[in-house]
């Protein structure tokens, strides 16, 4: 039941706020003179502009791998309105996870809240409790923002087996890397290996 009710009350809020030209005109204002990220989510250099970046600004899978700050496989537990991010007027979800297998700057089996940005909520890059998702997530910003790296090609959906389920749009942009190669399902431990492998950080013992 209070998950229902906050469920709802998160929707009223939603609603309340993008219905709400002078509201949605406050946070466009602050977004666009605010760096809310380290890098925009979903942006990567051009062809030529960056070292192994993708026809069309798409990232490879290394260049995900690496620009994380944290990555890991867990359950989304809560959703709520967060907090002004930083102190400002900038809007943002709070979003609860249950680590269940880290991978890079997570606690084992720990709780872990993000604050996203209401705008990258609105815009689709949001979660549903109970989902199981695989994460490459930003470093925090100044403001304590973090969002997925380049946007839905660093979120993964985790099945009921704990394998990692790869969108056509992922397999389209990664269907260069060996882990991939037309694979619209790969084990975790396949999965992690490889990004360990690319980060550089070895399997614990």
């Amino acid at each position: 039941m209070h998950g229902r009710s906050c469920s709802s009350l998160l929707a009223v809020w939603l609603l309340t706020l993008c219905s709400s030209p002078t509201l949605w005109g406050q946070a466009t204002a602050i977004s666009a003179n605010t760096p809310l990220h380290a890098k925009p989510p979903g942006h990567f250099p051009g062809p030529g502009s960056g070292p192994g970046s993708q026809p069309g600004g798409a990232p490879t899978f290394p260049q995900l791998a690496r620009t994380a700050g944290t990555i890991f496989a867990g359950t989304v537990t809560r959703i709520e309105p967060g907090p002004a991010a930083g102190g400002s007027a900038v809007p943002t979800v709070a979003i609860t996870f249950h680590v269940e297998r880290p991978l890079r700057g997570t606690l084992p089996a720990g709780s872990l809240t993000v604050l996203e940005w209401l705008g990258l909520w609105s815009s689709g890059q949001r979660y549903a409790v109970g989902e199981h998702v695989l994460l490459f997530l930003y470093p925090p910003s100044k403001l304590g923002l973090t969002s997925a790296v380049g946007g839905a090609l660093g979120q993964f959906r985790v099945d009921s087996a704990g394998g990692i389920l790869v969108s056509e749009r992922q397999l389209a942009a990664f269907q260069a890397d060996p882990l991939f190669a037309g694979r619209s399902r790969i084990a975790f431990n396949d999965f992690s290996q490889d990004v360990r492998q690319v980060i550089g950080e070895r399997q614990p013992e």
